[in-house]
């Protein structure tokens, strides 16, 4: 999962991620790094302005709604239960990822860098 580093609500959601993925299938890069930039360009993103977080997965790349009703997808148990979700239009989900994602900095706060992995994020972070 590529995600914004410097967003509040982007590393909360990492975090949460993680303690509801014991088992660890998901990996993550923040779009600020070498890796995640070059992978975030690759996909048609602009690493330099993140507007939305992609989820790479042998099913293909993900991003916005499609990557969060993903990410519920492989943490599994209730959390499947988000893809009903898919039950409405794209474009309808999608509108709403975005108010949200332009105005993640405002609502949630950002840092000046990336965050500090603690041991157990750092463990799951893919090298860059």
């Amino acid at each position: 999962m590529l995600f914004d580093g410097i967003c509040h609500l982007c590393n909360g959601s990492v975090r949460f991620i993680v303690k509801r993925d014991p088992q660890g299938k998901i990996k993550f890069a923040p779009i600020q790094s070498p890796l995640g930039s070059a992978l975030y360009a690759q996909h048609g993103l602009d690493p330099t302005a993140p507007s939305a977080m992609l989820f790479i997965t042998p099913r293909g790349a993900f991003q916005a709604s499609e990557a969060a009703l993903e990410i519920a997808r492989t943490l599994g148990g209730m959390w499947k239960f988000a893809l009903v979700f898919k039950l409405l239009p794209r474009a309808l989900r999608d509108a709403a990822y975005y108010i949200i994602a332009r105005n993640r900095y405002r609502w949630f706060g950002k840092d000046e860098s990336c965050m500090m992995p603690t041991k157990e994020l750092s463990d799951r972070l893919v090298e860059t």
